[in-house]
């Protein structure tokens, strides 16, 4: 899959999580990358700022937060496009937790790792 069919599934997955768990993101911008800057392909997508709970040391004027999502180990990792689907979808739900300060081992418990 191309990068824009792979961008254009993000936008489609992320229009379909629930209202609350994107409503209260602030300060945070979308992003598909092919690959983390290591090269490999162990790593769906990562979230690059502060957390809401840790937000008492955020400033006025702070450039966005960041979640990534990475396309080439998304393809790797699904034999499918309902599978990629998904693993896209899981991976947003995973990295909008990260925003609310929810961490790997939680993401882990409640089903999200």
């Amino acid at each position: 899959m191309d990068a824009a069919a792979f961008e254009t599934l993000v936008v489609d997955e992320l229009d379909r999580l629930p209202d609350d768990m994107v409503d209260g993101l602030d300060n945070v911008v979308f992003v598909v990358e092919d690959r983390p800057e290591d090269g490999s392909l162990d790593l769906l997508g990562l979230y690059d700022g502060w957390a809401l709970t840790e937000r008492e040391r955020y400033g006025v004027g702070e450039l966005p937060d960041r979640i990534i999502v990475y396309r080439e180990p998304h393809l790797a990792a699904c034999d499918t496009e309902d599978d990629l689907r998904d693993e896209v979808h899981t991976t947003l739900v995973h990295e909008i937790a990260h925003f609310y300060g929810i961490d790997d081992a939680r993401l882990h418990e409640l089903g999200w790792a």
